[in-house]
């Protein structure tokens, strides 16, 4: 008998060679796991067939754990939302179980790790290319190394999403699966170690790079082909169609180094660096390996933190931006503008940015502004800020599509209060709307539609940048360069912060003692851990990786999220602010610093552990 996990996570061969094609249009990975009622193919025709078994591959990658919407912020002291049933504003205020998780990647990334797994056990008895021994090797190859790579990237989030400690004080991560599932498997496997899961990834990230180019890239001349498929009688057109331009957006080498990088990023950082195995040193050499691949600091992009904004290079044709190592595929619609646009716009301003986020960006002299020598001004509080915050946050009184967004509790120019805090149920609840990712040129009304190309970034430079500062100044200090990588800690957030614009005055002129906050925290570790996450949290912004952080990092969950009232006098026009409070977090950091096995499966399995508090 066929128990409920076999269903979910093992794949009959009958359902795979009946429904794979490469031209499926795929859905969510959740609706890929019941098996099909009658058995139309015979296994031998995924080895003859190879479109039926590179559908294993393709299903793999429909399990990618990446949102490609603003969402979980709202879960963390960035955001709420003005959505009363959504789950991560429950979860926020208190319901978070572990029969009830918005976070849990348990299913999908455990189904991805099944299709790879399945898919690496007839991968090289499929006949890609029977005709031409070195096409046949080259699909082997990039079609292996991908697995290895896609598998590595479902372990992380595993370990990021259900790694903890268990009530024995052992440090644990997810059962370690390396083979396919079938019905006469045993289920009942335990939780491998936290280490041993990192281990795990490493070396599926090893396999992945020794098997992949670092980018896919054509050839002109057979000199260019790697000797070993030359030898096999590889040419130029042949080792394109399996390596080249058209593979891109496919897993590569870079991208299987960057998630080496942040597998030993998450290892090292405080919530698990007692038992993972992993220092900080060893994450900092593993993400500036990923940065010397563009030449270090000479690759920074002067743009990286406005990628989205540059209309051009969003479009099918254009070239690939400096700034994005890894991309979703181009989408044209309005899915964020919908959500998001403030409802004088048509939009329902679903993720509304906390008074919290906006404190964390500095003035324009890179101050923040509890600094009593920043010139913050409370009764002026968005004059002189840092730049990020005007192209991150809508808040009251911008202009945005020619509009003049009014957040406080007076109408605006055309008599009216739709975008006033708490106005209606599309308002926003903080006095201010998300900007950040949005495209001023589409339209998500329905009856005058304009749509336009999107994409999310999975993996960015700047977030490997930031990884290499965070774990380079916990290692060795902020200036210090002891294993001779080239940058420092200090030269990584020197060079955000210039990108940023700060360091200025009130007139966008240089300051003669240059950015001196910067200069004071480069002379205390502790200062510089501190600015380093701070930085993160600005530059990542509504990416979905605040969650993440936190927990990681081991901060206060409970921070009530504010907002920012404002009232005008109508005889005078002056306007008053007023902070307060609009939501109260109900996380618990005793336990919740580490999310849950999901209940239904520590009640099915004896042997899985559950994180303690749970």
């Amino acid at each position: 008998m066929i128990t409920k996990i076999s269903k979910r996570h093992v794949i009959g061969l009958s359902f795979i060679i009946c429904h794979l094609s490469l031209s499926v249009a795929l859905t969510s990975c959740e609706d890929m796991f019941d098996p099909a009622d009658e058995n139309k193919r015979q296994e031998d025709a995924m080895y003859e067939e190879s479109k039926y078994a590179h559908g294993l591959l393709i299903y793999a990658y429909d399990c990618l754990p990446y949102i490609t919407t603003s969402q979980t912020d709202i879960a963390t002291d960035d955001a709420v939302t003005n959505l009363t049933s959504s789950s991560y504003l429950n979860m926020a205020t208190g319901s978070w179980a572990s029969d009830n998780d918005p976070m849990s990647q348990w299913d999908g990334c455990k189904g991805g790790i099944q299709y790879v797994n399945l898919f690496l056990s007839k991968v090289e008895k499929v006949k890609w290319a029977p005709s031409a021994v070195s096409k046949q090797k080259m699909f082997i190859d990039r079609l292996k190394g991908e697995s290895f790579g896609l598998r590595a990237l479902f372990y992380y989030y595993l370990l990021m999403a259900h790694g903890g400690y268990a009530d024995d004080g052992v440090l644990y991560g997810v059962p370690l699966l390396t083979t396919p599932e079938d019905g006469s498997s045993d289920f009942n496997v335990p939780r491998a170690t936290f280490a041993d899961c990192v281990k795990q990834c490493f070396a599926d990230c090893d396999s992945a790079m020794a098997l992949l180019p670092t980018d896919y890239e054509d050839v002109t001349s057979e000199e260019a082909i790697p000797a070993k498929y030359r030898a096999l009688g590889a040419n130029a057109s042949g080792f394109n169609l399996v390596f080249g331009t058209k593979s891109r957006n496919l897993m590569s080498g870079k991208i299987a180094e960057a998630i080496k990088a942040q597998v030993a990023l998450l290892a090292a950082s405080p919530a698990f660096r007692e038992q993972s195995g992993v220092t900080s040193a060893e994450a900092a050499t593993l993400c500036a390996n990923v940065l010397k691949r563009i030449g270090g600091m000479a690759g920074f992009d002067p743009t990286g933190s406005t990628w989205y904004k540059n209309k051009t290079k969003l479009e099918p044709s254009a070239a690939e931006m400096p700034e994005i190592l890894w991309r979703e595929d181009r989408h044209k619609n309005a899915v964020q503008e919908r959500e998001n646009f403030p409802p004088s716009l048509y939009g329902s301003g679903r993720v509304n940015p906390s008074q919290n986020l906006v404190d964390a960006f500095p003035m324009l002299n890179g101050r923040p502004i509890s600094d009593p020598n920043s010139g913050y001004d409370p009764a002026n509080p968005y004059a002189n800020r840092d730049p990020r915050l005007a192209d991150d946050v809508i808040y009251n009184g911008m202009t945005f599509k020619k509009v003049a967004i009014i957040t406080g509790t007076y109408p605006n120019e055309n008599n009216e209060t739709f975008d006033n805090i708490n106005s209606i149920s599309t308002s926003t609840r903080t006095g201010y709307y998300l900007k950040k990712l949005l495209r001023d040129d589409v339209s998500p009304l329905s009856s005058s539609l304009i749509e336009q190309q999107h994409i999310y970034p999975r993996i960015r430079y700047t977030e490997i940048f930031l990884a290499y500062a965070e774990a380079a100044n916990d290692a060795w200090g902020p200036k210090a360069d002891p294993t001779g990588i080239g940058f420092t800690a200090y030269d990584v957030i020197k060079a955000i912060r210039e990108r940023a614009g700060l360091g200025k005055d009130m007139y966008g002129s240089a300051l003669p003692e240059g950015d001196s906050y910067l200069e004071e925290c480069a002379a205390d570790q502790t200062r510089m851990t501190n600015l380093i996450r701070n930085e993160r949290r600005i530059e990542l912004c509504f990416e979905n990786k605040r969650f993440w952080d936190m927990r990681r990092w081991m901060l206060p969950l409970n921070e009530t999220v504010r907002g920012m009232k404002v009232d005008r006098n109508d005889e005078t026009g002056a306007l008053t602010y007023s902070i307060i409070n609009v939501e109260d977090r109900n996380f618990d950091s005793s336990y919740q610093w580490y999310g849950p096995i999901p209940k239904s499966e520590v009640l099915k399995w004896s042997n899985l552990k559950q994180n303690k508090g749970w």
